[in-house]
């Protein structure tokens, strides 16, 4: 039992002014791993005025400089490989398939603002006139249980690249591996302030993060629902935005496509971190003539997909993050059949053997509709819903057909053909015959599914203000 009750402020662990705690629940085995004390108002507005302090120096780092600070925190991490992949592993209940690419995604991270520093130009020429990138000030960083540790360092490394300091809201579901992220950034040796972490929740921590004047700027990833709460708070005092929001990926499959290849792709895209990802392809787009086919390919994988103990290197689906998103999951399986779908595999209920933890058994819906709920809202879990079309066009009407629009996937022999159909859907990124991740190239969703990019130099000027400095000749 683990009990974690200090937050970081000014360059040192505290204890919070906040009594409550909460209590740090196995995904796997529902039982107790330990508490996290949880911050409240006034540790929140500590950690700005320290951050508020820290800007007016940080703000003026070099180059140089800011590319050290990075270098110093990603050497940090790199000594607790191991660390991070065990405790996402237990405190998540993320397969460790999944915590060993995501902490590989964490460096690649650091890489990426280093790189950008070292060949953005933060003083341009528009014009006649100069202009200066100035970095945007206090960032408040708000981010899920999903990937937590992830998220802090895309986001953290941005903004340190940019010149601004931070207060991050991590979820307090993530607490150990908050924690662990925290002791790694101690040991860079950072200037006092220009990190600090609030354990909380998010309508005490996350709402006063989302108000205090003294925050330029918040980049949140959640849900649409808790981004618009956010976004409705924010605008009061005119901070900037950047929300990476949920999704209702479509994948597409062309008729020409090796089904034998991008099948198992499909599966992988859906079910992806247990399906708990918001680019998760979990609408699967076929034509109607390869029905068949894609029934005896699914019935096949899914037979072979390991559901269970997330620490095996094989297993392929791990539990579901809480009792909360288990029975979300269960409720959604549970509106298909009432819609009137058909399961191909899986269902409700827990898979054999598995009882204790917040398994789901990876469910694939069949004779299901655009119009259904399990084809429109984000379930969360590794629930994929087969949706069949007659022409290409039909495809692409329904792959826009949705409130969202963060990442899209589309298969065919020809990759001439696939980033034709590519180029008419309405996502941020769109995958072409097969998954991959960019770390340069922009990330964020059109509609619901956000506003704003993170990654790149788009991501980058999202954490800075142009200044035109026009002197007439």
């Amino acid at each position: 039992m683990k009990t974690i009750d200090k937050i970081y402020i000014n360059g040192e662990f505290i204890s919070p002014k906040g009594t409550e705690y909460f209590d740090l629940i196995s995904p796997t085995t529902n039982e107790k791993l330990g508490k996290v004390r949880l911050g409240n108002t006034e540790d929140t507005q500590n950690a700005i005025n320290a951050a508020k302090k820290a800007f007016k120096t940080f703000s003026k780092t070099t180059i140089s400089e800011r590319i050290q600070y990075l270098k110093n925190i990603q050497a940090s991490i790199e000594k607790r490989k191991t660390d991070f992949i065990n405790i996402m592993i237990e405190e998540y209940g993320g397969t460790f398939q999944f915590a060993s690419i995501s902490y590989e995604y964490m460096l690649k991270g650091f890489d990426s603002a280093i790189s950008l520093l070292n060949s953005y130009k933060f003083t341009k020429t528009m014009g006649e006139s100069e202009v200066q990138m100035t970095p945007i000030g206090v960032v408040g960083i708000i981010i899920p249980w999903n990937s937590s540790n992830g998220f802090i360092s895309s986001k953290l490394s941005t903004a340190i690249a940019a010149g601004c300091t931070t207060v991050i809201k991590p979820s307090e579901m993530s607490a150990q591996q908050t924690q662990l992220m925290t002791e790694c950034l101690h040991d860079a040796q950072l200037p006092k302030g220009l990190v600090n972490i609030v354990n909380g929740l998010g309508e005490i921590v996350g709402a006063e993060i989302s108000r205090n004047p003294d925050i330029a700027k918040i980049s949140f990833t959640g849900s649409t629902t808790v981004g618009k709460i956010i976004a409705k708070e924010a605008v009061d005092t005119m901070k900037r935005v950047t929300l990476e929001l949920g999704g209702k990926s479509p994948n597409i499959i062309l008729d020409d496509a090796d089904f034998s290849k991008a099948i198992p792709l499909a599966i992988s895209a859906a079910f992806m971190n247990s399906g708990q990802a918001c680019i998760a392809g979990t609408r699967l787009l076929i034509p109607e003539s390869k029905l068949e086919e894609t029934k005896s390919l699914i019935k096949e994988i899914i037979s072979n997909t390991i559901v269970g103990n997330p620490k095996k290197p094989t297993t392929a689906v791990g539990p579901m993050v809480s009792t909360k998103q288990f029975n979300r999951v269960q409720h959604y399986i549970q509106i298909g059949i009432n819609e009137g779908a058909e399961i191909l595999v899986g269902g409700l209920g827990k898979p054999e053997g598995l009882e204790k933890g917040n398994f789901v058994k990876p469910t694939v819906f069949i004779n299901a509709n655009n119009k259904m709920r399990i084809a429109r809202e984000e379930i969360f879990g590794p629930v994929l819903t087969i949706i069949t079309y007659k022409t290409d066009e039909e495809a692409v009407e329904i792959a826009n057909d949705t409130t969202y629009g963060l990442q899209a996937y589309v298969s065919s022999a020809s990759n001439e053909r696939a980033h034709f159909i590519a180029s008419q859907i309405n996502a941020g990124r769109v995958q072409i015959n097969g998954i991959g991740h960019d770390p340069l190239a922009p990330f964020g969703g059109f509609k619901q599914s956000g506003i704003g990019r993170e990654f790149g130099t788009i991501g980058l000027e999202a954490y800075l203000e142009p200044k035109a400095l026009i002197q007439p000749k």
